[in-house]
């Protein structure tokens, strides 16, 4: 007996689009949900050898998912202007780097381990206080995201999903209470502010490593030194206020004995 072939091999953009319709507006049939898993399955293969290049060109260790589930996308198509074909992260992982220097340098790294790779740089353009480092990687037909985060970044991300999670799924998309809006809004611009001048700082630093050793050098490096490591106290008391600010799950209710 002949193996079947994956469905998505007969589909053409055109009918991916019509499912992404079909999704959006909730008339799916079995047989759509079908073909949209072999779709979200034809992504494993790229995503793989994201991961693997990541771990060797770039080594560092990625944590993801080879497929968005569907619920993800039923929802994203729902939430923004936007085609099945087009979107980016069905298949996607994560690297978090210990600060705004090392991002940079990943970021660096991952053009050149990735020819072509499109870069979407949301510290620029925060997404509700979202910031991160977007990279597009095409292989294969698909695309795979890559979101490199520092380390602040990450904990921000967490604050923002724990949120959603706890209090209200509109909290990640720029909805919940003033009072929650504001409290993300002031946690993302404090965690923009220390890093940017944190690249500042290394940039200084590189800069004047350069220069011939003039008078008042020293002054300047030690000026520089100090500066560091007040930004190193002024990231730990960020960093212990974002893991305060994360609520705790809660509960289950416990079953009743029978």
């Amino acid at each position: 007996m002949a193996q079947r072939q994956p469905l998505i091999v007969t589909l053409s953009r055109t009918s991916i689009d019509r499912l992404g319709d079909r999704l959006r507006q909730g008339s799916v049939t079995d047989a759509d949900l079908r073909v949209l898993d072999e779709y979200r399955r034809s992504f494993g293969e790229a995503y793989e050898n994201v991961v693997q290049t990541i771990r060797e060109g770039v080594h560092l260790e990625p944590t993801g998912r080879p497929a968005k589930s569907t619920a993800s996308i039923v929802e994203k198509l729902n939430r923004e202007s936007i085609r099945l074909v087009q979107i980016q992260d069905i298949a996607g992982c994560r690297v978090v780097v210990s600060d705004a220097v090392e991002q940079e340098r990943v970021v660096v790294v991952l053009r050149t381990v990735f020819p072509g790779v499109s870069i979407v740089d949301r510290r620029a353009r925060p997404s509700y206080g979202y910031r991160a480092v977007h990279a597009i990687v095409q292989g294969s037909g698909k695309a795979v995201e890559i979101q490199v985060r520092t380390s602040l970044q990450h904990l921000w991300a967490e604050l923002s999903e724990k949120l959603s999670d706890v209090f209200d799924p509109a909290i990640k998309y720029g909805g919940g209470t003033d009072e929650v809006k504001h409290m993300l809004g002031v946690a993302s611009e404090a965690v923009a502010g220390l890093e940017e001048v944190e690249i500042e700082i290394a940039s200084m630093k590189a800069k004047l490593a350069q220069l011939p050793n003039v008078e008042g050098r020293a002054e300047l490096e030690g000026g520089l030194i100090d500066l560091q490591e007040k930004m190193t106290v002024a990231r730990q008391i960020i960093r212990d206020a974002l893991i305060k600010s994360i609520p705790a799950a809660p509960e289950k209710k416990k079953e009743p004995k029978p």
